[in-house]
C-alpha cells in the first residue's frame, strides 16, 4: 500500500511549480472549471472608437519592443486586440505567455507590482485556462484564451469577448497593465495601458467577427469590411519537488 501511494504521488506530483505573484500554474486543463462568481459575461455597450494601448518600454534589461492596444469592437460587443512585438528571447524561454494584470505598473517600474491577472470572477489560475471555453477562464489571460507568443517576432489580432473598454465594468481594463512572461512565468517586461483614442459618436451596425453559440470568435474571411488596423522586473518563482512531498508522505505514514 506505501509503495502504491509513493507511486501515485511521484506519478503525478514530480514537479509543482508555482509563482508568487500573478504566475501561472503548469498543469492538466480541467474542462467546466469557472469563477466563483461564475462566468464572465460578454461585455456589450462599449464606447466603440475608444482604444486603450501599452507600449513596452525602451529598457536595458530587455530587448523586448511592441505594443498591446485594445478597441471596442465596431458593434460595442469586446474588444478587438491587436499585439505586435519583436525582440522576444530565445525559443527556449518559450513559449512566452501574456496577461492584463490588476494594477498599473507602479513609479518604480517593477513589474511585480503589477499583481495578479484581472480576475473579477475570482476563478484563479488553477487549472489552467481552457481555451475552448473562453468565458470560463481570468478575463486577463489573454494567451490562455488565445494563444502564447512564439518566436522573435509575433502579430496577432483577435476579438475578445469578455474585456471592455467601459470604466464602469469590471473587466474594464484601460487603467490597468499588461505583462509579458517567459515559460517559467518570469517578468520580463510591463506598460500600462493608456487612452489612445476619443469614443465613436456613432457604432456601426456590423462587426469584422463572427461568432458562435458558446461565445468563441473568428475573423471573417478577406472582404468583410474589417481593416486591421516599463519598466521590468522580476517575479521570483519557486518550484516544489515531488521529492519533497514524498518524503512527507513517508514520515506520515511511517
Amino acid at each position: 500500500m506505501l509503495f502504491n501511494v509513493l507511486l501515485t504521488t511521484l506519478t503525478t506530483l514530480t514537479v509543482v511549480r508555482s509563482q508568487s505573484i500573478g504566475g501561472s500554474i503548469v498543469g492538466p486543463i480541467v474542462p467546466g472549471t469557472t469563477g466563483k462568481l461564475g462566468d464572465a459575461p460578454i461585455t456589450e455597450n462599449n464606447p466603440t472608437g475608444v482604444t486603450y494601448t501599452a507600449f513596452l518600454p525602451n529598457s536595458n534589461t530587455t530587448n523586448i519592443r511592441g505594443f498591446v492596444s485594445g478597441t471596442a469592437s465596431n458593434n460595442g460587443t469586446g474588444v478587438v486586440f491587436t499585439v505586435s512585438l519583436t525582440g522576444l528571447p530565445p525559443a527556449d524561454l518559450g513559449p512566452f505567455l501574456y496577461h492584463i494584470h490588476d494594477q498599473p505598473v507602479p513609479s518604480d517600474g517593477n513589474c511585480t507590482g503589477t499583481k495578479a491577472h484581472l480576475d473579477p470572477y475570482i476563478r484563479g489560475e488553477i487549472p489552467p485556462c481552457d481555451p475552448t471555453q473562453p468565458e470560463t477562464c481570468q478575463v486577463g489571460d489573454l494567451s490562455g484564451k488565445h494563444g502564447n507568443i512564439t518566436g522573435n517576432i509575433f502579430f496577432t489580432s483577435y476579438l475578445d469577448l469578455y474585456v471592455s473598454t467601459t470604466p464602469t465594468s469590471n473587466a474594464f481594463f484601460g487603467n490597468r497593465s499588461v505583462t509579458i512572461h517567459s515559460s517559467n512565468t518570469t517578468r520580463l517586461t510591463c506598460a500600462n495601458f493608456t487612452l489612445a483614442a476619443p469614443p465613436s459618436p456613432s457604432a456601426s451596425s456590423s462587426s469584422p467577427y463572427s461568432t458562435s453559440s458558446n461565445g468563441t470568435s473568428s475573423p471573417l474571411p478577406t472582404g468583410s469590411g474589417f481593416s486591421g488596423n516599463p519598466f521590468t522586473g522580476n517575479a521570483v518563482g519557486h518550484f516544489v519537488s515531488g521529492g519533497a512531498i514524498v518524503a512527507g508522505l513517508m514520515a506520515f505514514l511511517l
